[in-house]
């Protein structure tokens, strides 16, 4: 029985010192609180404990107006998910660019979500980091160009304590450097595709490019956005497309 009940031994032990490393680079499991279903799907084996890493940083790359239009879609759409019914979520930049009204279709609730518009970017930079310390907020969005590696250190070690989500949307960015986020994005619109006879554009449609993550597995997909979730796309029905949407100007 002591020999049958040692691999099990060993499983466990295995389990919890790889939560605990995890725990150690700012990934924890959700502890006495509900854990946040994305919607993601298949996407979810590439991310540590399985699940999008909330409580941490992410990095989005985008380097024309399309892809950026693309971006703040794909970002809605897990806002969405992390406000929930009450949440609030700050949008820090140096000019509207988002259509807010639009952000209903993404399942957020426009009146939750404050947009701050500085005159410089390193302002901007320091009213990230200040708003990821607070815990009363779900999330926070920061749209800038250049970020270096001892400030987003700043903006992980806040996440770190306050728990808060934190996206950097970076457009068009000098050169895309190491930075301590726990991820890199970059998602490009593809062509919607339109059901036979019907009008419009079609549903939101992205090429979702996870370029790294600590402790998971890089990864590309095509999605769209459906009734409120994301969904797959077959290979073969993605075509590179530019889609306009969320944005002006």
């Amino acid at each position: 029985m002591f020999l049958m009940a040692l691999p099990l031994l060993k499983n466990d032990m295995f389990s919890r010192l790889q939560e605990d490393i995890l725990a150690l680079q700012g990934f924890r499991a959700p502890a006495g609180a509900r854990r946040i279903d994305f919607g993601l799907g298949i996407m979810d084996a590439s991310f540590p404990n399985h699940t999008f890493p909330t409580g941490a940083v992410h990095e989005f790359i985008s380097n024309d107006p399309e892809s950026a239009a693309a971006t703040t879609g794909f970002m809605a759409g897990l806002l969405g998910k992390l406000m929930g019914e009450y949440g609030i979520c700050l949008w820090i930049g140096t000019r509207p660019i988002v259509f807010a009204a639009a952000l209903k279709a993404f399942g957020v609730e426009p009146h939750r979500v404050i947009f701050i518009d500085l005159a410089k970017e390193k302002d901007v930079i320091w009213a990230v980091e200040e708003a990821l310390k607070c815990e009363s907020l779900a999330a926070v969005v920061g749209e800038l160009h250049e970020l270096t590696f001892t400030e987003s250190r700043r903006l992980q070690l806040a996440v770190e304590q306050s728990r808060v989500t934190g996206f950097v949307h970076r457009v068009n960015p000098r050169a895309v450097n190491t930075l301590a986020c726990v991820s890199r994005w970059q998602i490009t619109p593809i062509a919607s595709q339109l059901e036979e006879g019907m009008p419009g554009v079609g549903h939101p449609c992205w090429r979702v490019q996870l370029q790294k993550i600590r402790n998971g597995e890089p990864g590309e997909w095509e999605m769209q956005w459906v009734a409120g979730r994301f969904e797959y796309l077959p290979k073969e029905a993605a075509d590179p497309a530019p889609v306009y949407f969320l944005q002006t100007g």
